[in-house]
């Protein structure tokens, strides 16, 4: 015969049955299907001109830099011979230019004015009477003297007669009579390509004005 429940018994049973759903609940709540929130996408970052900041990887940040400026030696018929420095890109007459000009005495001086200039070389303005040939558009008034108008002899020519070269200096005339007298005559023009400091575009230049005899 089932007993009757006192109050105290039916109150505690109840406590104990809102506890259970309680955690039936949140373990309901817990277990549920979520949707995940897609993460906010980041901002873009600009520079200070309005161009969006290169990402790692991009080209912009992979390609090498290449130098702003240039040095050149610009002597002879000049108002203010000495070294310039100027943009990469100039041309013969942008040197002449950054050099105060040509000098009053400088005469009929023969000269290419677009030749574009290498860094590091030297220009030796020199007047008309004195100055060869324009060979290829590429001298720009130098030559040996008492040869105006001949090419130079690279296996027989002294320190001071490449000098007169567009682009050689005392450095390169020296490397180029220390690879002559460790390696014999050069047999071609071609192998001066071979002498430090002596790249594609110097030899290039230099093709036309000298000889191997």
């Amino acid at each position: 015969m089932l007993r009757a429940w006192s109050p105290g018994s039916a109150r505690a049973a109840g406590v104990a049955l809102a506890c259970l759903l309680v955690i039936i609940a949140w373990w309901w709540w817990q277990g549920r299907p979520r949707s995940i929130e897609p993460l906010p996408a980041p901002k873009s970052q600009v520079l200070a001109t309005g161009e969006p900041l290169p990402q790692p990887g991009s080209a912009a940040l992979s390609a090498p830099s290449l130098p702003a400026f240039i040095t050149v030696h610009v002597v002879g018929r000049v108002r203010q011979p000495g070294v310039v420095i100027l943009p990469a890109g100039s041309r013969v007459g942008d040197a002449i230019d950054a050099a105060g000009g040509l000098a009053a005495d400088a005469g009929g001086v023969q000269l290419n004015l677009a030749r574009a200039l290498n860094d590091g070389e030297q220009i030796r303005v020199r007047r008309g009477a004195d100055s060869t040939r324009a060979t290829s558009g590429l001298v720009d008034g130098l030559g040996s003297e008492g040869q105006s108008g001949e090419l130079i002899d690279i296996n027989a020519a002294t320190s001071e007669q490449l000098q007169q070269l567009p682009g050689i200096g005392p450095v390169l005339a020296d490397r180029i009579i220390a690879w002559r007298n460790t390696n014999g005559r050069f047999p071609q023009v071609d192998v001066l390509g071979e002498v430090s400091g002596i790249g594609p575009v110097l030899l290039e230049n230099l093709r036309s004005l000298v000889i191997v005899q």
